[in-house]
Formats: C-alpha cells, structure tokens, sequence
C-alpha cells in the first residue's frame, strides 16, 4: 500500500492564507499576484513565479522536483503574513 500524497484536483479554493499580494505591495495590478490558498481538502496551493529551471541543478541534496511538478517563489512577506492561518503541528 503506497502513502505517497496525490493531488485532487477536484478540490476547490476553501480560504486565502494570509493576505493578498495587492494588501502587501507585492503586485502591481497585473495578472502575475503570487497567493496561497487553503483547498477545501485542507490542501495548500501555492501561485508564484515558476523558477523550476532556475533552481534545478543546485537543489539541495535529497531534493527532487519530480515529473509534473514545478518550483515556484513567492515574497517571503507573504509566508510570514499567512502565519496566523496556518495551524501549529
């Protein structure tokens, strides 16, 4: 029996964490705002700049960006100001 984690891509978008990049200066009103969402499965999406290529040959050791998945970037502002919305472990 396999636990690895696949994606629903059924889920829908439940709530934003954190605040959106116009709240933090981080867009300029265009379409490229980087944001994080909880799904309602409890799932987190993640839109940022895709820097896959960029990052793909000096990844830490034991990291992998594995067939269908994408490295992206967001502000760090806007991790912290998610924080308050994300549960402790």
């Amino acid at each position: 029996m396999s636990n690895a984690w696949h994606v629903d891509l059924s889920a829908p978008f439940a709530r934003r964490l954190g605040k959106s990049a116009a709240e933090l200066g981080s867009s300029d009103g265009r379409d490229e705002c980087p944001d994080i969402w909880q799904l309602a499965n409890g799932d987190v999406a993640v839109i940022g700049a895709d820097a896959t290529e960029s990052y793909r040959g000096r990844l830490p050791e034991g990291v992998q960006v594995g067939e269908g998945e994408r490295l992206v970037v967001i502000p760090g502002a806007m991790l912290t100001a998610a924080k308050p919305d994300i549960p402790d472990a």
